[in-house]
């Protein structure tokens, strides 16, 4: 992989997403978007990267990250989906007060996107489905959850999943009338928050989640009720899991701890003594890398389900130099990989698998 370059903010990142190119396009890349949290004024950014290989008089590179235009945000970007039609949606999540017919606004903790669907989920626990051409939502499950729902993608439409703050994965389907999920999966122990969570793009039935203790999870939606594999991986929250889109044999994480982790299933790597423990809730694998890499034992049938950890291996590298602030976002799209942190920095690379 080449050099990651960074792009120094006076904001903190809270969500990076690349904007997708044509289908069928071999050009990488060109333009990401940007949401900031935790400051006076927050922002929604639209930028271009440079061409990283040559390097400008003043001893940086020709064609740093510019910034294309700016649009100010009312409170924190919590997560946030590239559409190129534009709609606002007036106060889609709120709590009712107690005892009183009054309403606050409540975060809004994540947003999926399968045009012409977007799907969005909050600290209320409340599911909201819209449509890019209707100004009011098509459907909503007002009491989905009792705790907060931090997170949601499409399983398949029109079924979604959901995480939330008691370590419980749901399905829903909205072709059903109700008002329940159609399954319900769940960590055991503790209740961990689940703070992410991600679909295999090939093998539907393969989710990745993560956790508030760093955990990286990996579920089989048709068989039971817990992980297949607890995967023990940063040392803080995780704050997003994400499978490459067209690669899905790599898996990319970022956490509270400054790290950003690549994680290959795909590699074969020499015989090494096993960390791995295979079986439902005691499963983990102790995955600390160095500065580079580190090889360890996966029991990851997609490569993340494999029935047998001897067979396979999976390497992890750490894809940042130094351990930074917060990794709060991360975007891979392609050769080209985007984080936002903490720091005020940007992060990108071109040349993910070189």
């Amino acid at each position: 992989m080449e050099e990651i370059f960074a792009k120094f903010v006076s904001q903190k990142i809270s969500k990076t997403r690349w904007r997708p190119v044509p289908p069928g396009s071999l050009q990488p890349a060109e333009t990401f978007v940007t949401g900031s949290w935790d400051n006076e004024e927050n922002s929604v950014s639209l930028w271009c990267i440079g061409d990283f290989g040559n390097l400008s008089s003043d001893g940086g590179f020709e064609g740093d990250h510019q910034l294309l235009c700016d649009i100010k945000h009312h409170g924190d970007v919590m997560d946030l989906q590239t559409l190129s039609v534009s709609q606002e949606w007036v106060g889609a999540h709120y709590h009712i007060g107690p005892g009183s017919p009054s309403y606050r606004s409540a975060p809004c903790t994540g947003i999926v996107c399968n045009s012409p669907e977007i799907v969005t989920v909050g600290e209320d626990g409340r599911i909201n489905l819209f449509r890019v051409d209707y100004k009011e939502a098509v459907r909503t499950i007002d009491n989905a959850d009792s705790s907060t729902l931090h997170a949601v993608t499409f399983l398949r439409t029109p079924e979604i999943l959901t995480v939330n703050s008691i370590g419980q994965l749901k399905i829903w389907d909205f072709r059903q009338q109700g008002n329940e999920p159609s399954q319900i999966l769940s960590l055991t122990g503790d209740r961990v928050p689940l703070h992410c969570v991600d679909r295999h793009p090939n093998q539907q039935h393969v989710v990745a989640t993560g956790g508030q203790d760093g955990m990286l999870s990996i579920w089989d939606v048709r068989q039971g009720s817990m992980p297949v594999s607890l995967l023990k991986a940063h040392e803080a929250e995780m704050w997003e899991v994400h499978f490459h889109p067209s690669n899905p044999d790599h898996l990319f994480t970022c956490s509270e701890d400054g790290s950003l982790w690549h994680w290959d299933a795909s590699t074969e790597v020499p015989e090494k003594s096993s960390l791995f423990h295979q079986g439902g809730r005691n499963s983990t694998l102790l995955a600390h890398p160095s500065s580079n890499q580190l090889n360890v034992n996966q029991s990851l049938i997609s490569s993340w389900l494999s029935t047998d950890p001897a067979k396979d291996r999976i390497e992890i590298t750490s894809l940042l130099p130094n351990r930074t602030l917060s990794v709060n976002s991360l975007d891979v799209l392609g050769s080209c990989l985007l984080c936002g942190t903490d720091a005020e920095a940007i992060y990108v690379t071109r040349q993910l698998f070189s």
